[in-house]
């Protein structure tokens, strides 16, 4: 306790207001509560600026007691890391082991603690030991969509698909990096100089990004993208306009047929959300295979197999223990799957995904990063290529018209709304291209073109074009009607 209480006193030399005051004025005289969290500012909520909102700062002397005590309330550094913020019996445990270590500090003349700064330190050390420090208040604020940590001092949110600055900060990079080893630890992830970047996902599922120093020059980074409590469903996507009834009738028809499909989609546009959607069609007597590099996906049916991506071991040779996406989807063929649900190709795992496509195991899913379903196209092709198997274009060109039956894009749109812009067949090849059709597209009001619309106030029409595989809807027991379609006009297939 000496060790702390120089600390303290070394600290409270350098300000010469005491931490009663300090807290007085930050949170004024009433007793500190969960709601005295520093709120972030919601959209709107100020005039647009290039300058940084007004900062919610820890008092110096507070700042020093809550990174000092914080280690000290735990048994072991992983003790907590299975705690939740919520449990009523954890948080007794840490406050009441919280208020032994004060109340032999009180004992000090020099030491000065009233019962609002027990209080709001309280809250403040619950946050870090059992949340997600600083920016616990926005991971528990279900308006917020995604949290941007870039650095101690800076702070973003995402609110119904508006980006602003919050005002909450970290009291230093030592802050943060307690928050980033609380989130990793429990999945067996290491951050460090020797892996400083880490994906990882939070107990309700949301997706971690982390990036620390040396990559990360302002400061450990953390993106997360939260998922919303409850799972939604396609009535939820009609309901929010992303799509029609229409279009669901649709799509259900084409996953229970077992069609090979693709989403495609631009970062945070919304795809996993579209993914998992259509995985919720897939029949309950299937066996389904999910394989993901942070489990997101969150499928209801009986026979679901979830696998995540492993990282090698730390210390070894760098592969030791590793699991990637291509292991996975490679070992998923031997499990005897029914359907298999990739969370995203990103590299030569899409060869594998071709394969599984072409030998069997029709109504695959998948996710790829492409603004357009051409640039699909195209990138799938640069992703067969990082197989690293050496196959002249014409020939990768064929699998994956013989592979994939249809591609969905998904598109953030100007003003943050989320949309499926484009549902796309792939037709097949003519000469050494691939010819491919829209059979619907977002269009605005009045809108003329074959573009989709950039903004919100629109609808997924659909093009007049009957696609291909409507016989194979058939043969499932599903006969769509030709309204649906717009069947009337149709148009001319487009190459790659």
């Amino acid at each position: 306790m000496s060790y702390l209480q120089r600390k303290l006193n070394e600290s409270g030399s350098k300000d010469s207001k005491s931490v009663g005051e300090a807290m007085d004025q930050m949170y004024g005289n009433e007793p500190a509560s969960p709601a005295a969290h520093p709120q972030p500012i919601a959209p709107g909520g100020r005039a647009a600026s290039t300058s940084s909102p007004e900062k919610h700062r820890t008092p110096a002397n507070l700042a020093q007691l809550r990174r000092t005590l914080r280690p000290k309330l735990l048994k072991t550094p992983d003790e907590a890391d299975s705690w939740r913020r919520d449990d009523p019996e954890k948080i007794t445990i840490i406050t009441e082991r919280l208020r032994q270590i004060v109340g032999a500090l009180q004992k000090s003349p020099e030491f000065r603690l009233t019962a609002n700064e027990f209080a709001a330190l309280t809250e403040m050390i619950l946050d870090d030991v059992l949340g997600f420090g600083a920016i616990d208040p926005l991971i528990r604020n279900r308006e917020c969509n995604e949290v941007m940590v870039n650095g101690p001092d800076t702070i973003f949110a995402e609110f119904k698909g508006k980006m602003v600055e919050t005002n909450i900060v970290w009291d230093d990079e030592d802050h943060i990096q307690w928050t980033a080893q609380r989130i990793v630890r429990p999945l067996s992830r290491q951050l460090s100089r020797q892996n400083p970047m880490v994906d990882a996902r939070l107990p309700d599922g949301s997706r971690v990004h982390i990036v620390t120093l040396p990559s990360a020059l302002m400061g450990t980074t953390i993106t997360i993208r939260k998922f919303p409590d409850k799972r939604l469903t396609i009535d939820d996507l009609i309901k929010f306009g992303s799509l029609t009834p229409e279009v669901a009738e649709f799509l259900d028809a084409c996953v229970k047929s077992r069609l090979n499909i693709i989403v495609s989609g631009g970062t945070g546009s919304g795809k996993t959300t579209t993914l998992n959607v259509l995985s919720g069609f897939i029949p309950d007597g299937e066996r389904i295979v999910t394989i993901e590099d942070s489990a997101e996906l969150q499928l209801n049916q009986r026979h679901v197999v979830r696998l995540e991506t492993a990282p090698p071991l730390p210390g070894m040779d760098g592969k030791t223990g590793q699991l990637t996406i291509r292991d996975l989807v490679r070992g998923s063929l031997r499990m005897r799957p029914d359907r298999i649900v990739v969370g995203e190709c990103r590299a030569g795992e899409a060869l594998d995904m071709l394969q599984a496509m072409n030998t069997g195991h029709d109504g695959s899913l998948t996710t790829i990063h492409a603004n357009t379903p051409r640039d699909t196209l195209a990138r799938l092709e640069t992703l067969v290529l990082m197989s690293g198997m050496d196959l002249p274009l014409y020939t990768i060109r064929r699998q994956i018209v013989s592979a994939v039956d249809m591609i969905i894009q998904q598109t953030r749109l100007k003003d943050g709304a989320r949309k499926i812009t484009q549902i796309t067949e792939i037709q097949g090849m003519e000469g050494e291209n691939i010819t491919f059709q829209d059979v619907f597209l977002y269009k605005l009001p009045g809108q003329r073109g074959n573009e989709p619309g950039t903004v919100s106030g629109g609808k997924l029409e659909p093009t007049g074009f009957r696609p291909k595989f409507v016989e194979k809807l058939e043969d499932n027991g599903f006969r769509l009607s030709g309204r649906i379609f717009g069947v009337g006009t149709t148009q001319t297939g487009k190459q790659i």
